[in-house]
């Protein structure tokens, strides 16, 4: 931005910075949008991680199961 003798911006240079203020505020909006997406998809991903966990741990709970009741049938075979 060029200064006159005055020390004040020119008409042009005013125009210039308001476009890119302009420019910033609307980028800032987007990112603010994004931001607020992306939180929302990660609090989607965490439940349904929650979920996958627990139904990991039934699995694997039923899986001992059917391994001792399996010992158990060997043991009395």
């Amino acid at each position: 931005m060029e200064k006159r003798d005055t020390g004040k911006l020119s008409e042009q240079d005013l125009k210039g910075l308001e476009i890119r203020v302009n420019e910033l505020i609307s980028t800032c909006e987007e990112l603010k949008k994004e931001n607020r997406l992306l939180k929302l998809q990660q609090d989607s991903y965490s439940s349904e991680r929650a979920t996958l966990i627990d139904k990991n741990e039934q699995a694997r709970k039923r899986v001992e199961a059917m391994i001792t009741r399996l010992k158990s049938m060997e043991v009395s075979a």
